[in-house]
């Protein structure tokens, strides 16, 4: 019966089945508990329940199944601990009982199963030591045990499993030395320690496990040098080694492994050459020995090894001639030897390689220029040449790498103009040109590249004007064009980059008045413009009344209130125009005097007009893009026939949201209130005054508010259009979110981040959401975010009209609203996080969060229940929390996902005034990410939450 799509609970009735010898029901979704009368089937020889939803404990009476040889509960939601008289089936040859929730020891009667051949408990709770009579299981064939919380000492006997083909004690807490005697386990195929406390000396006895195919020793305590021994290991296709205080040199002996295929090396304190026939069988695909003290020449053999995919032998100090180091290679897609002492010219060979991605030679003394055959190596996406002495143009045949995201060529003598060739680059984010000796003007065509959000010229040779297309570079968070000759006046059109934080104009020949479209740039945080010739007043935002003198200074006549540094705006008139406006002023009294006589005897003819003609209309309130009230309230009730439900597009908690076709050509949102016009009139003024207040706002990542209207029949609030709809319905279908990938979800994340910031902290006063969810999330074509219902939700409350009544979507609240009515924005913080998480995993967290963040707040008095579930929570893989319906994120992209969800976990903290503020995260994400000291497809969910990654 597996394989089915079966539901439900098993039923207790199948205890009846005595003569049952075989019971199958995997692969299916069953689930509640497995009956104890499962006890009865006493003739059962195998019993297959896995890769269901059953939970709740393995019920005892499974020990009377004498008869049972193999035993499958694996890929289920068990827990409780493994019963002791499990050691009653002395018959069983299998034993799977990984990936479930299994907690407590694992009992010493296991030890009792002597036919044991493949027993498996990965992937659980385990906690306590490995039970030393583990070591009687003579007929044992598999052995894994990783992913618990196991600790102590690797016990000796386990050298006495002699049939032993594959022993897996990865991802737990074992300390102590490495048993020399696992060196008696010659079947031995894969051996995985990795992520482990385990110290001192790798045994040289390792080199005696002649069938050794998989070796994976990294991330513990281990020191001292490689075994020479390893050279006998002449099966052997994987060896890691990776991440710890490994010293010494590679045992030149290591080239005899002629069938390795992976060798990772990395992070140790290694030092002298690499062995010249590393690559000696041809096999070789990945070559990891990055940050060691590698010295002496590239091995030759790595010239012919045509099996290569992904090398990186960066961050040491080795020293040799590239020119002809490297051959071609049809496979290879990862390449980084930057920061050496390597020289020599850039081999045209790298443009023969046809799955090329990555290419980074930075930090070297290479010389000659850049060979335009790298043209050819179309599926670039990263190339970083800076820092070395490059010389000569940027070769034209760049503008084929249609593919290149990153391209940093700084640090060299490169010289001529930036090619106008760049503009064909279209995917392209960051651009790093600074401290070279580029020359004529910045080329237009940069402003076509949309997607770029860094943009380093600084320290060139470049003249005439900044180029006004670059204010078409609405996600660039990073622009920096200091240290060379440009003059003319800043362009107006730079004011339109709202996602910019970081500007620098210092050091150039600028004129003119800094233009008051610089007022929208909510979300600048730091701005140098020293050492120009601009005057006049300061933009009132934050980045320049907080700015500090030296990015001010060496200006013609700039004003502005920054602390007591500048002189006030038209500060210095003289005497004589003070007479001049003493006598305006004169003027206007007594013309104003003259105008309020007029106005009030026609204000009392027209009152009792007014007042009628007002009543007339149904007290229409009305502000809609300066439209006359009574028309636009019409239009929209013929556009939706009277809000017709065949227009409605969504609702919500405060009111339906329609889709409205104006006569214009114009598309609107309409959100139609269920709010009643007919309540407290003071109420009522104070929403008017908020919502005009709110329409002045304007955010590339707040949806317009158009305006309202507030009528006695109708009331609706009026808003941009946006065509992708909610961020939670596009979640919610797994066609549209095959099409939200990697590097959308954190445009998504990044869009919210600056909204929030920007409501918090730069509008006064400042704006608490009070109810962010993926609902709120709106997606343009371009697929950014964009926040709505902003500042209105306490209006929206038709139970309360004051601050502190508590508002929200159940899920995002934060924990504090449990006990206090005190909204602010820590709410809005802790919300932004579990949005963030949803974004990344396709799903509302759940209780995910909660377990993760449990286990450092949790007391003594905590139940073990709970702690375990935490514990759970922590060994999870990041890539297992990620959407699984998207190809996990790669290579930079990685990095920044997993950035997110580290930044999440800090919003998500229980105590609100440890959560950062939206600034900090929007500060964080516009420029920093996490450097991982290893590959996000080894990490956990624990290691990432000990990360701070606002201290990086």
């Amino acid at each position: 019966m597996g394989k089915n799509q079966l539901s439900g609970l098993i039923p207790k009735e199948i205890g009846n089945l005595k003569s049952l010898v075989d019971l199958g029901l995997y692969y299916n979704s069953l689930s509640g508990l497995i009956p104890p009368n499962i006890g009865n089937l006493i003739n059962l020889k195998t019993l297959y329940l896995y890769s269901n939803q059953l939970s709740g404990l393995i019920p005892k009476e499974i020990g009377n199944l004498k008869s049972l040889v193999d035993l499958e509960l694996s890929y289920n939601n068990l827990s409780g601990v493994i019963p002791p008289n499990i050691g009653n089936l002395i018959n069983l040859n299998t034993l799977y009982l990984h990936h479930n929730q299994l907690s407590g020891l694992i009992p010493r009667e296991i030890g009792n199963l002597k036919s044991l051949v493949d027993l498996e408990l990965c992937s659980n709770n385990l906690s306590g030591l490995i039970p030393p009579n583990i070591g009687n299981l003579i007929n044992l064939n598999t052995l894994y045990l990783y992913s618990n919380q196991l600790s102590g000492l690797i016990p000796k006997e386990i050298g006495n499993l002699k049939s032993l083909a594959n022993l897996g004690l990865s991802n737990n807490s074992l300390s102590g030395l490495i048993p020399p005697n696992i060196g008696n386990l010659i079947k031995l195929n894969t051996l995985y320690l990795n992520d482990n406390q385990l110290s001192g000396l790798i045994p040289k006895e390792i080199g005696n496990l002649k069938s050794l195919v998989q070796l994976d020793l990294s991330f513990n305590q281990l020191n001292g040098s490689i075994p020479a021994s390893f050279s006998n290991l002449s099966n052997l296709e994987i060896l890691f080694l990776r991440d710890y205080q490994l010293s010494g040199s590679i045992p030149q002996e290591l080239e005899n492994l002629k069938n390795l295929i992976l060798l990772k090396l990395d992070t140790n304190q290694l030092s002298g050459y690499l062995p010249r026939n590393i690559c000696q069988g041809g096999k070789l695909t990945n070559l990891s020995l990055h940050t060691n003290y590698f010295t002496g020449p590239i091995p030759k053999s790595l010239k012919n090894c045509k099996a290569l995919s992904r090398v990186r032998i960066e961050k040491n100090q080795l020293t040799s001639n590239i020119s002809e180091d490297f051959g071609v290679y049809p496979n290879l897609d990862f390449m980084d030897m930057s920061h050496n002492n390597l020289y020599g010219e850039i081999s045209h060979n790298w443009g023969q390689c046809p799955n090329l991605e990555t290419l980074r030679m930075a930090g070297n003394n290479l010389i000659g220029s850049i060979p335009p055959e790298i043209g050819n190596a179309t599926k670039i996406h990263m190339l970083d040449l800076s820092s070395n002495h490059l010389v000569g143009l940027i070769p034209r045949e760049f503008r084929k790498l249609s593919s290149l995201v990153e391209l940093m060529l700084n640090g060299n003598k490169l010289s001529g103009c930036i090619p106008s060739e760049f503009g064909s680059l279209n995917d392209l984010e960051y651009l790093d040109l600074s401290t070279n000796k580029f020359n004529e003007s910045i080329p237009s065509i940069l402003g076509d590249l949309l997607k770029l959000h860094y943009l380093n010229l600084s320290n060139n040779k470049l003249a005439q004007a900044i180029p006004f297309k670059l204010g078409k570079l609405g996600q660039l968070n990073y622009m920096d064009l200091s240290h060379n000759s440009l003059e003319g006046k800043i362009p107006s059109e730079m004011g339109s980059m709202q996602s910019l934080v970081t500007l620098d104009l210092s050091h150039n020949n600028l004129s003119g008045s800094i233009p008051s479209s610089f007022e929208e740039m909510r979300g600048l945080l730091y701005v140098d413009i020293s050492y120009n010739h601009l005057e006049g007043p300061l933009p009132n935002i934050s980045a320049f009344r907080k700015a500090l003198l030296e990015r001010l200074k060496g200006n013609k006549g700039l004003c502005g209130k920054v602390g007591a540094l500048l002189p006030p705006c038209n500060a210095h008139g003289s005497k004589k125009d003070h007479k001049v406006v003493f006598s305006i002023l004169a003027v206007f009294v007594l013309l104003s005097a003259l105008f309020i006589i007029v106005f009030v005897i026609v204000q009392r003819k027209k009152k009792h007009q007014d007042t009628k003609q007002n009543h007339m209309q149904g007290e229409i309130s009305f502000s809609v893009l300066n439209f006359d009230g009574k028309l636009m309230y019409e239009e929209i009730i013929r556009a939706t026939e009277d809000f017709d439900s065949t227009y409605c597009i969504g609702k919500g908690g405060h009111g339906s949201v329609y889709k409205v076709n104006l006569s214009s050509g114009d598309v609107v949102a309409v959100k139609k209130l269920h709010l009643p016009w007919d309540s407290e009139i003071e109420f009522h003024k104070e929403f008017l005054n908020e919502v005009r207040a709110l329409t002045q706002i304007r955010h590339r990542n707040i949806v317009k508010l158009y305006g309202f209207c507030a009528h006695k029949r109708h009331s609706f609030l009026v808003y941009e259009y946006l065509e992708r709809g909610s961020l939670a319905a596009m979640l919610s279908k797994d066609a549209e979110a095959k099409e939200l990938g990697w590097s959308k979800r954190v445009n998504i994340v990044k869009g919210l981040a600056y909204a929030l910031s920007y409501m918090h902290h730069d509008c006064l006063p400042s704006i608490v959401h009070r109810d962010i969810s993926s609902k709120n999330i709106l997606l343009d074509s371009e697929y950014e975010a964009c926040v709505s219902d902003f500042g209105t939700a306490k209006f929206l409350n038709p139970d309360s009209t004051n601050w502190t009544a508590a508002v929200g979507t159940h899920g995002y609240m934060a924990p504090e609203l449990a006990y206090t009515m005190e909204v602010n924005e820590n709410c809005d913080v802790y919300s932004f996080g579990v949005v963030t998480l949803e974004i990344i995993m396709g799903k509302h967290p759940g209780d995910l969060f909660s377990s993760l963040l449990s286990i450092s707040s949790s007391s003594s008095s905590s139940s073990s229940s709970s702690s375990s579930s935490a514990l759970a929570a922590h060994q999870i893989p990041i890539v297992d929390v990620l959407d699984q319906r998207i190809s996990p994120p790669t290579h930079q992209v990685a990095n920044e996902v997993v950035s997110l969800v580290k930044i999440a976990f800090s919003c998500l903290n229980s105590s609100p005034k440890s959560r950062p503020t939206m600034k900090q995260v929007s500060h964080f994400l516009s420029t920093q990410m996490l450097h991982l000291s290893k590959s996000v497809h080894m990490m956990t969910c624990g290691e990432l939450l000990a990360l701070d990654p606002l201290a990086t």
